[in-house]
């Protein structure tokens, strides 16, 4: 891909648009970053936003926030209005958590027409000092139902690296790249990392009950705590070599993240 293509990024605020933003740009591309409060104003429930958006891009970073779906008439538009090349964030996983938005985002970019990368990341680092994590980390006790099962945890930079790639290189359509980092750990060993990172105690709370007590016993709170049985009950989470592979540079490991994050004041 030429560097004169305009490349669309959705989410451009959030933490791998962003990223991704940043990375196209440091290595000289065109790049247009749309979001609510973005340098172009995007929504996916207003779609007199989306021609400007789309208008002239060539490629796009296509994702949309946790609980809205991905419009199938928006990839129509876009792809109808010259976007050739399309690279969608979904999740690992989501065929056992019966992720049906992701599912439904996957098969609409597979349809679309143009040529297409889907990203499978594990879960964020950046959930812990950006995302829902946080006030968590910050009360000093962490509460998810995975038991001990190991997660091999990737960080939003590494995500964003290998979308980059993709946008800009050719050798990735018709691909699905699971991502992740290059180990994996428990979500009690990664809060316990994260509270030697930071000096004082976090806790983890891994049980269903623990779950179900903290979020009440509505539909919805059960309901969560059946899609994360699913995930346990595939087990220890495989190690990919995506990000090597994509971008010829290794992973950041969790220990860095959370050395890091700690020294920029994530947790203070």
């Amino acid at each position: 891909m030429t560097d004169d293509v305009m490349i669309l990024v959705l989410g451009a605020t959030g933490s791998t648009g962003r990223r991704v933003a940043e990375q196209l740009r440091a290595a000289g591309h065109a790049v247009r970053g749309a979001s609510r409060s973005g340098q172009v104003t995007f929504d996916w429930s207003d779609p007199a936003t989306w021609e400007p958006a789309v208008s002239g891009a060539s490629a796009l970073y296509l994702m949309a926030p946790d609980g809205v779906g991905v419009d199938p008439e928006f990839v129509a538009l876009a792809v109808k209005r010259g976007v050739e090349r399309i690279v969608l964030l979904s999740s690992g996983a989501i065929e056992a958590m019966g992720d049906e938005r992701l599912l439904a985002a996957e098969r609409t970019v597979r349809e679309s027409g143009a040529a297409w990368t889907i990203l499978r990341p594990s879960w964020f680092n950046q959930n812990f000092d950006e995302g829902f994590f946080r006030p968590a980390i910050m009360a000093g006790e962490v509460l998810i139902p995975l038991g001990d099962v190991r997660q091999a945890f990737v960080d939003a930079d590494d995500i964003a690296a290998v979308a980059v790639t993709a946008l800009t290189e050719d050798g990735h359509a018709g691909r699905t790249y699971e991502i992740t980092g290059p180990g994996s750990l428990a979500f009690g060993e990664a809060v316990e990392i994260i509270g030697r990172a930071i000096g004082r105690e976090v806790r983890y709370l891994g049980g269903d009950e623990d779950y179900i007590a903290a979020n009440g016993f509505s539909g919805e709170s059960i309901h969560a705590a059946k899609a994360f049985g699913a995930l346990r009950a595939l087990g220890d989470q495989p190690i990919s070599d995506t990000v090597s592979d994509v971008t010829g540079r290794p992973p950041k490991s969790f220990e860095t993240f959370a050395a890091q994050a700690a020294a920029a004041g994530a947790w203070r």
